[in-house]
């Protein structure tokens, strides 16, 4: 299987598992997000050190890397706030679409800091597919002003930590590192309110978040392998399965079954995916 496949794969596996996080995320209640953050990010430090372990990964990192792993942690951390705050002030549709914003800018942080030629098909078929969520998402137009930005910061923020992994990635730095260097910086940095504001949890409310911090592992190994493997130009489209994942989760779940222009946002997205895997380079 070439590298741009792999990394097709495992995107789309990354989709699911941060598609099954949210549903966690939303079963899980009432809480502060960054606890919600908190609890997230410790897992996803527990499993990585278990890979690091299990794979015999050097725990450390070449000097030179240390820039882009602060910077691939900071932005990383930034976004995971900035949406789980839009997730609890905005509607659910409406923080979805700017957490979507992310694969553009993966693509254009990709071609600003890795010089990473975009070919005109490549950039139709982001948009095609960027309008195809659209259809399924609905977002609506009363959004408050500040949980907007909020939101579509937390976009741009995890384009710009998705474009770090891919640079470490292309510098021999291992998926499981990166994982674990960015959990436990995510970990350290939240600690502090966490201890400040602790909301006392049910025991379903604990279940609910570890099993987000297990889905969102899944999610971020995935995902940090899928750009060490491929260019954001050739998989990033693929990212937006995880709407697709997430109605159907939705539905199984929470009974919520999607409209007509929703499907009409499935066929859309499912023609870009298509058109881009099946065009030869």
């Amino acid at each position: 299987m070439s590298h741009k496949n792999k990394g097709i794969l495992l995107i789309i596996c990354s989709a699911f598992c941060f598609a099954l996080m949210n549903v966690f995320v939303r079963l899980s209640g009432d809480l502060p997000s960054i606890q919600k953050s908190f609890f997230r990010n410790f897992v996803a430090l527990i499993f990585a050190f278990i890979m690091i372990r299990k794979n015999h990964v050097p725990l450390r990192l070449e000097r030179q890397n240390w820039v882009y792993m602060i910077l691939r942690s900071t932005f990383g951390t930034i976004g995971i706030l900035c949406n789980f705050y839009a997730v609890d002030h905005l509607m659910v549709s409406d923080a979805s679409m700017l957490n979507k914003l992310s694969p553009f800018f993966v693509i254009i942080f990709s071609f600003l800091l890795l010089k990473e030629k975009v070919k005109p098909y490549q950039a139709i078929c982001v948009i095609i597919a960027f309008l195809g969520s659209l259809f399924v998402i609905k977002p609506g137009f009363s959004m408050s002003a500040a949980p907007a930005l909020i939101g579509a910061c937390g976009g741009l923020c995890a384009g710009l930590a998705y474009t770090y992994v891919r640079m470490l990635g292309s510098r021999g730095v291992k998926g499981p590192l990166i994982v674990f260097c960015f959990s436990s910086f995510s970990c350290l940095v939240t600690l502090p309110s966490l201890l400040l504001d602790y909301h006392p949890m049910s025991g379903a409310q604990i279940l609910c978040l570890l099993g987000a911090g297990l889905a969102a592992s899944g999610g971020q190994f995935s995902i940090t392998a899928a750009y060490t493997f491929a260019p954001a130009r050739d998989i990033s489209i693929y990212d937006y399965s995880q709407i697709i994942f997430a109605t159907i989760l939705s539905f199984v779940i929470l009974g919520q079954i999607p409209d007509v222009y929703s499907f009409i946002g499935y066929a859309i997205i499912i023609s870009a995916s298509l058109a881009m895997f099946l065009r030869r380079e």
